[in-house]
């Protein structure tokens, strides 16, 4: 029988519906780490395309093709950035099938959906990072013989990567939280569960306390963690210097000569 009390209704629900939370929030977890790292490869791919130079030497092939594609990136941007993700999902999952006959499944459907809207913000934000590198290594970059694809795959990328850690971090834990919309389409995650629980016992205050620390926990786990692998990439403050040339000082910490006192 239902216990009248409210910390006797949370006991009560966690022994009876223990484990399909946590199934719930398993689910929320995996479309949410799958979805943020698909949207991070597409986000990269935009945002490389986004920044491909343009030189007024270059071909009119080359610029017709480069200025196609940063139109069609630029389209794929402002559209899914400016839709609701359950809107999306209700039209990828049920418009594939009406359109094109293209009978989903709902995991692709919510992976795919989760996948482009990410990637769609993350491209903004790997544009950004790529422009926030100083051009002058570009032109080093450059200046030694590298070609586009070799500056940005050894010399641009992994400085950008750096710079926008925080921002995969906040759109992994925006998916986390966001995954709740495709209970619209059928998805067993941790709000679909928690809205079936509440709706057996009618204990909606109960049901989503439970949900709500949920994903205060998930989040919080979360957010710590990609806070350690921030500062993981943001290496030593000091470093070893190499010895090979024998115009460097002495291996060992470095730190620069101080100036002599003027007699």
């Amino acid at each position: 029988m239902l216990p009248e009390t409210f910390w006797g209704r949370i006991q009560y629900l966690l022994q009876q519906y223990g484990s399909s939370f946590l199934s719930g929030a398993g689910n929320t977890m995996i479309i949410a780490i799958v979805g943020t790292f698909l949207g991070c490869l597409i986000g990269f791919i935009v945002g490389i395309i986004q920044t491909i130079p343009v030189d007024k030497r270059d071909s009119a092939v080359k610029k017709t093709l480069v200025g196609f594609l940063k139109f069609i990136m630029a389209c794929y941007v402002e559209f899914f950035r400016g839709t609701p993700m359950m809107v999306q999902a209700m039209f990828i999952y049920y418009g594939s099938a009406y359109l094109f006959n293209i009978n989903m499944s709902m995991w692709f459907a919510a992976f795919f959906v989760v996948s482009i809207n990410t990637g769609a913000y993350m491209a903004e934000t790997v544009r950004g990072g790529i422009l926030s590198v100083d051009e002058g290594q570009t032109e080093a970059a450059k200046a030694i013989g590298m070609t586009h694809v070799q500056t940005m795959m050894n010399v641009i990328l992994p400085q950008a990567l750096r710079n926008i850690m925080p921002q995969i971090g906040n759109n992994l834990i925006i998916n986390i939280k966001d995954t709740c919309v495709l209970s619209i389409i059928g998805i067993v995650e941790l709000f679909y569960t928690t809205k079936g629980v509440a709706g057996a016992y009618y204990t909606y205050f109960e049901s989503f306390t439970i949900a709500m620390v949920m994903y205060f926990i998930l989040t919080f786990v979360c957010s710590r963690l990609l806070r350690l692998l921030e500062h993981k990439m943001e290496g030593p403050q000091n470093y070893d210097l190499a010895t090979t040339d024998t115009l460097a000082h002495t291996s060992g910490l470095y730190s620069y000569p101080k100036k002599k006192e003027e007699k």
